[in-house]
């Protein structure tokens, strides 16, 4: 589509994204005259029915959903192409957000967070799960109002209709997949809460929970304490973190709502011995040495050498 086409009663105004299969424009409602958010197929795509589907799951799930933290969908009528449209929303992903500041202050990181635990409560309370959080979703306007974006992937609670089982293997994992949906689970609230758990973390270090490149290694590691990386980062607010990235289902918060709680009320929050920061310190204390050890190898040969240099003329 070029700028100033026409796509049945909408008007394209300018791009404003592209993915590997969908674009996003910026659009008017030639009905209303009002702006909007305009996502297509590429061309290529469109005969792709697993894709197709998707787009008409976006747009069946965001007709029914009311929520100001959710773009609303406003597609009516008949319809030439694939498309949806949605409501606009002035906002920067908070992707971009994250890559232009590094991190965030810890104020504006909670509040984010605090904002899509309300988005995500409202979803699961209508049997909806996201099931693609990640920071390319969240849209952050400048006076801190959020939207959470691509429906597309999202679940619904008892729903017969299964169009793929594994949303690792459609997506690609990814730092945000949670450890359920890595080995082949669909997915559900507490896979959200475990992606924001990580966005949150990356919101506050500017690093992600896990290192190296292999997503698969963090089903056998624990995070990195975000107090390793910001000390400044409090106990307890460090333990939110933990309790949202258990591996282990059943340890995380039970719902959106606590999680936004103990955001809420740091002060509030126990923070218990964890084995996860003890093993972290014996294997710091053990790269510590392992290091040291290096370093006095190396420095043996090169004393001896500045020992034979300095008595040789003697």
């Amino acid at each position: 589509m070029n700028l100033g086409d026409q796509l049945d009663d909408y008007r394209i105004d300018g791009l404003v994204a592209e993915s590997r299969t969908s674009t996003v424009y910026r659009g008017t409602d030639l009905r209303t005259n009002s702006p909007v958010a305009i996502k297509m197929p590429h061309p290529e795509m469109e005969s792709d029915a697993a894709l197709v589907e998707r787009f008409h799951r976006e747009q069946e799930i965001g007709k029914t959903l009311s929520h100001p933290g959710i773009n609303r969908v406003v597609t009516d009528g008949a319809q030439t192409r694939i498309y949806v449209v949605t409501e606009w929303f002035d906002g920067k992903p908070l992707r971009q957000i994250i890559s232009e500041q590094k991190k965030l202050p810890r104020e504006r990181a909670i509040r984010i967070a605090v904002r899509v635990c309300d988005v995500l409560g409202y979803l699961h309370g209508h049997g909806i799960f996201h099931r693609n959080l990640r920071p390319e979703k969240i849209l952050v306007r400048d006076d801190g109002e959020i939207k959470l974006t691509g429906l597309e992937f999202a679940a619904v609670e008892g729903a017969t209709r299964i169009t793929f089982t594994s949303l690792a293997q459609l997506v690609g994992a990814s730092p945000y997949t949670s450890p359920e949906e890595l080995t082949g689970g669909r997915g559900d609230a507490k896979s959200d809460l475990y992606s924001l758990g990580v966005i949150l973390y990356e919101m506050l270090t500017g690093a992600m929970p896990f290192p190296g490149h292999d997503v698969y290694e963090r089903l056998k590691q624990h995070p990195v304490p975000p107090r390793e990386l910001d000390p400044s980062i409090s106990p307890q607010l460090q333990e939110v973190l933990y309790r949202s990235l258990e591996r282990e289902h059943r340890k995380r918060y039970a719902n959106a709502h606590d999680f936004a709680h103990d955001l809420q009320y740091l002060d509030q929050v126990g923070v218990p011995e964890r084995q996860e920061l003890r093993s972290w310190k014996r294997h710091r204390t053990a790269t510590t040495r392992k290091v040291l050890l290096f370093a006095a190898i190396l420095l043996i040969p090169l004393l001896i050498f500045a020992l034979l240099l300095y008595f040789a003329p003697h």
